[in-house]
């Protein structure tokens, strides 16, 4: 499973794409020129068998036709992005239902997740699922309803709704998937500030610096271990022509 997300960069003034790959137990950073589905097929092959978490970005929706996961919270954003500027009664109403769908479907997610002490107490993976059924139903019904709105914001969420239903509801059929993509939002935030601080980079080499750096100290952060500590350690085995000890505990890298 990998969770997936991308940002803006500036590379001497000119427009890359700053990419996080996220996933248990590593983080991956790449500067690219664009961000195209051709970025995915050069990290990850043709086909990635794998879970892939992200927002509806047309790039993966053109690489990854497998199984997926579509972050929520990006859906919610849509959804109070419509009730903010939507003057037409479908989209009050289409919002309104669907914010309080959201709001039943993460209230359960939290008591499946956060465990004891949680309000309405824990519940089951088993009981998570058989409660989401209903709302899964609901939410498809909400989607058919406004499918031919006159409002074309609302129509064009609702599409997006029922075409992906499979991928909104992929954490109930598969253990360990979120239901948010915030493991890369997160990922990519230190990586914002780099860059705000930086000012973005100067050459190829230097973005391949800034992503490596990124990807070592966000995977040692992840896995408890000293960046720095690890940085000398590399640093000193290139030196002595010696093997590096791997950021991954089953590979080594030269």
């Amino acid at each position: 499973m990998l969770n997936s997300d991308e940002t803006g960069y500036r590379t001497s003034g000119e427009k890359r794409w700053l990419w996080a790959l996220v996933a248990a137990n590593f983080v991956f950073y790449k500067i690219a020129l664009t961000r195209g589905a051709e970025v995915l097929v050069a990290l990850l092959g043709e086909v990635f068998t794998g879970i892939l978490c992200s927002d509806r970005c047309p790039s993966y929706l053109k690489y990854h036709k497998g199984e997926g996961q579509f972050c929520w919270a990006h859906f919610k954003r849509n959804i109070l992005g419509i009730q903010e500027i939507g003057k037409t009664t479908d989209a009050g109403r289409f919002c309104r239902d669907a914010l309080a769908l959201h709001a039943r479907l993460f209230r359960l997610w939290h008591r499946f997740r956060d465990g004891p002490g949680v309000r309405y107490g824990p519940i089951t993976r088993e009981q998570l699922i058989a409660k989401s059924i209903p709302l899964e139903k609901k939410f498809f019904a909400l989607a058919d309803r406004y499918v031919d709105s006159c409002d074309k914001d609302v129509r064009n969420l609702a599409l997006a709704l029922l075409k992906h239903f499979e991928k909104f509801f992929a954490f109930l059929r598969n253990e360990g998937v979120e239901p948010t993509n915030n493991s890369a939002e997160r990922a990519l935030r230190c990586a914002v500030q780099w860059r705000k601080v930086s000012f973005g980079s100067r050459s190829a080499q230097g973005e391949i610096a800034v992503a490596r750096l990124l990807t070592v100290t966000r995977t040692c952060r992840m896995q408890n271990r000293e960046p720095l500590d690890y940085l000398g350690n590399a640093i000193r085995s290139h030196r002595k022509a010696q093997l590096v000890t791997s950021l991954l505990e089953t590979a080594s890298t030269t």
